[in-house]
């Protein structure tokens, strides 16, 4: 067997947003899962992982999202997996947000993952198989004090995956939402700030700032995140959703289980929000 041959053996996968944190470390493990894996970039990265192809790609331009998958399979001949991992926070009160601002999350956070996702449909269509895992949040599930704008765009790509989900199951294509809680990566320190500062928001905004801060300091590291995604792209019935660490799982439970008002009041308490 040629070594082409043995290379097309392998499933293919493309992880957009591969270059640091959750992305690089799900690239990383699907690679030692024995897949064959694409990251896609927009800036270069630093530091390349050994066996994985790099794709410049820019999610909210839709001719580099076509290009890039033109040359996934250009050199693959298929596409198996999309991880839609690429993402961008941004922290202050949601009126401190201009609607352009606003705009820019979403195009990256939700019609990001839309353009990538329409992007390789036909060609698991065509094949009869694919899985599509889409990076969402605990804040998708929850609401998120001075994470208005990031919570809701992860709202909406809950939404969007349950339906697609249903849309293409007789494909043999299933969409699958991976949810983390805080993560040990830079996202939360690289998050954008609102473009606007308004008084009355100062306390609360920095005790909510301190909170993720803290939070975020002792969280789990990215390979717990991408632990799940293997799991949730290599078992035979995935979930429509898996949990990603031990504080998601809490959250996820308790916000399905405990009454709404204590569930707000400890909401509230944890982000130090003034009474």
């Amino acid at each position: 067997m040629s070594a082409d041959q043995k290379q097309q053996q392998h499933p293919v996968a493309i992880v957009t947003g591969a270059t640091a944190g959750i992305g690089a470390a799900t690239a990383r493990a699907l690679q030692a899962a024995g897949y064959r894996v694409f990251g896609t970039y927009r800036k270069p990265p630093a530091t390349k992982i050994p066996g994985v192809d790099y794709v410049a790609c820019d999610v909210t331009n839709d001719l580099a999202v076509d290009a890039a998958v033109r040359e996934v399979l250009a050199q693959a001949g298929r596409i198996d997996l999309l991880v839609n991992n690429a993402g961008v926070g941004l922290m202050g009160a949601a009126e401190e947000s201009s609607l352009e601002q606003a705009k820019s999350i979403f195009d990256v956070n939700l019609f990001g993952v839309v353009r990538a996702t329409n992007a390789v449909l036909p060609v698991m269509r065509k094949q009869r198989s694919g899985r599509i895992i889409n990076i969402s949040s605990v804040m998708g599930l929850i609401p998120s004090p001075f994470m208005a704008l990031y919570s809701s765009s992860k709202h909406a790509v809950e939404g969007y995956s349950q339906a697609l989900d249903h849309e293409v199951r007789d494909c043999g294509i299933r969409v699958v939402l991976v949810e983390p809680s805080y993560t040990r990566t830079t996202f939360e320190s690289n998050a954008l700030a609102a473009d606007q500062n308004i008084e009355h928001y100062a306390l609360a905004r920095a005790n909510a700032e301190a909170v993720m801060r803290n939070e975020a300091a002792k969280a789990d590291p990215p390979e717990v995140v991408a632990a799940t995604v293997v799991a949730a792209a290599t078992t035979a019935k995935p979930q429509l959703r898996y949990t990603a660490g031990r504080d998601a799982a809490t959250v996820s439970l308790l916000r399905r289980f405990v009454p709404a008002s204590a569930f707000d009041k400890s909401l509230r308490k944890r982000m130090r929000m003034p009474a």
